[in-house]
């Protein structure tokens, strides 16, 4: 298998993996709109979201996702999974204080690594993407 086939198959499997991740807090603003509510307080400082803003969040961020999952726009939709995970792994500092209260918080880094990989090398992310 050439390098090229390497590289492209790799970044197919981040893209994917990053993709399921992102389409779980996804679904969980459709699924437990409460639940987002309240990371989107304790998290992101915004409080008093009802059920209608966090559906429209959620809408917009499938959007965004799906958008990834397929290589499309790469640019744009990359960089916004960047922006997403990075604003989630950067708002949750206080738990990295805490290390084995919070050891999950720590799955964060590795994938922003993947998201930042990801961006970085678009032009190689060619397998099975929308934009070639």
């Amino acid at each position: 298998m050439s390098s090229d086939r390497r590289i492209s198959v790799a970044l197919l499997l981040l893209r994917l993996s990053v993709f399921l991740v992102m389409l779980m807090w996804t679904l969980d603003k459709f699924v437990k709109p409460d639940h987002a509510a309240a990371i989107f307080k304790k998290f992101y400082l915004i409080g008093g979201l009802s059920n209608v803003p966090i559906y429209i969040i959620g809408a917009i961020q499938l959007v965004i996702i799906l958008g990834f999952v397929a290589g499309f726009q790469k640019r744009w939709t990359y960089l916004l999974v960047l922006f997403f995970h990075s604003v989630s792994t950067f708002s949750s500092f206080r738990q990295y204080f805490a290390p084995f209260e919070n050891l999950l918080f720590f799955a964060a880094w590795p994938m922003l690594a993947a998201c930042f990989t990801l961006y970085y090398l678009r032009d190689l992310d060619t397998l099975y993407t929308v934009d070639k």
